[in-house]
């Protein structure tokens, strides 16, 4: 008995399956996995919030012991990550599996896949890198979990100015501080680490293709959230 090959679309459900969810199995696992850590984030910000504006003594002010301008840049690479993510799911889509290529009456050449999962992994890994530089200057200064280290520059500066420095609560701020951003950071690693086994092992082989690229759909969820999440983190940790 011959059978008759057909190509499937992995990403819609086969036509004779039963009723479902209507998604394929690794997406639903990352929207389960990424409500769950929903729940992990709204903790972690609301109780920040509630320690926060419960303190009767002040926060430190808005760029007084934070470098806001570089992570503004740093921010600004991780939307930018964001937007390359979005054009490696749209060239993949297309069936786009090359690094660039020329188009004819154009100057630009046309990303595929390649190219722009390539920009969206040096984006991610940069800013982990900026993070990680804040990290040091910030414990150079005397700013650690614990609040500010005696003897540092920072405690000197919360000594002659106690308001505006937040000197009351430089503990709090220092172990709220380091742990979301930190969680944060954790989780972009994660997904940098993602992106580079995928790049290696499916799309440099060109295994992923226009009826099958779960694994560029899945690791955009999961892309996309950690950037939503640090633009809150950003908002109200360094501009507030």
């Amino acid at each position: 008995m011959t059978h008759a090959t057909q190509t499937l679309d992995q990403m819609r459900p086969p036509t004779l399956a039963e009723p479902g969810s209507g998604v394929y199995s690794n997406k639903l696992g990352m929207w389960i996995f990424l409500a769950s850590d929903v729940m992990f984030f709204t903790a972690l910000i609301g109780s920040y919030i509630i320690l926060r504006f419960g303190m009767t003594d002040a926060w430190a002010q808005p760029g007084a012991v934070l470098n806001v301008p570089l992570t503004g840049f740093n921010t600004f690479l991780l939307i930018c990550s964001s937007v390359s993510m979005v054009k490696a799911y749209a060239a993949i889509a297309d069936g786009k599996k090359y690094f660039l290529r020329k188009v004819p009456g154009k100057r630009l050449q046309d990303g595929g896949l390649k190219f722009w999962l390539l920009v969206t992994i040096i984006c991610g890994a940069g800013f982990v890198g900026v993070q990680l530089i804040e990290y040091f200057k910030l414990v150079h200064e005397g700013f650690t979990p614990a609040g500010y280290r005696e003897g540092s520059l920072l405690a000197e500066h919360a000594a002659a100015n106690g308001l505006k420095y937040g000197a009351g609560v430089a503990g709090m701020y220092g172990s709220t501080f380091f742990t979301m951003t930190g969680f944060h950071g954790f989780h972009v690693t994660c997904g940098v680490i993602s992106m580079l086994y995928l790049y290696f092992t499916k799309v440099l082989p060109e295994k992923y293709s226009a009826s099958d690229y779960r694994g560029i759909e899945v690791i955009g969820l999961y892309w996309h959230f950690v950037d939503l999440v640090w633009i809150i983190l950003f908002t109200i940790v360094y501009l507030i």
